[in-house]
């Protein structure tokens, strides 16, 4: 294999003034610092609420509301795709239909 393929390189991030150590793949640093703000505010978020208390809650609290925005998304993509392809059926039966006159 190629060096470069196994190489890593450590990406830090900080969630709730915690700083954190990450490998990954040179590619991937990216991601990774977009995912970890992204779960910083959200856990920020329910930090400022005052309503949970603890590190541990509040990370886990993140991870089912994170959890459900996924869900949520999963249903409107297959809500979409599934419109989709009806519009798809559709045009093509009507250029059957269309081709089928002559």
């Amino acid at each position: 294999m190629n060096q470069e393929q196994n190489s890593s390189v450590l990406v830090s991030v900080t969630i709730l003034d915690k700083e954190l150590k990450f490998a990954c793949k040179p590619e991937e640093q990216a991601v990774l610092r977009a995912s970890a703000q992204y779960l910083n505010e959200k856990m920020r978020d329910i930090r400022y609420t005052g309503r949970i208390v603890g590190a541990d809650r509040i990370s886990v609290m993140a991870a089912i509301n994170i959890s459900r925005e996924l869900l949520e998304q999963r249903e409107a993509y297959k809500l979409l795709e599934q419109n989709l392809n009806e519009r798809i059926l559709s045009l093509q039966n009507k250029i059957e239909s269309i081709l089928n006159k002559d």
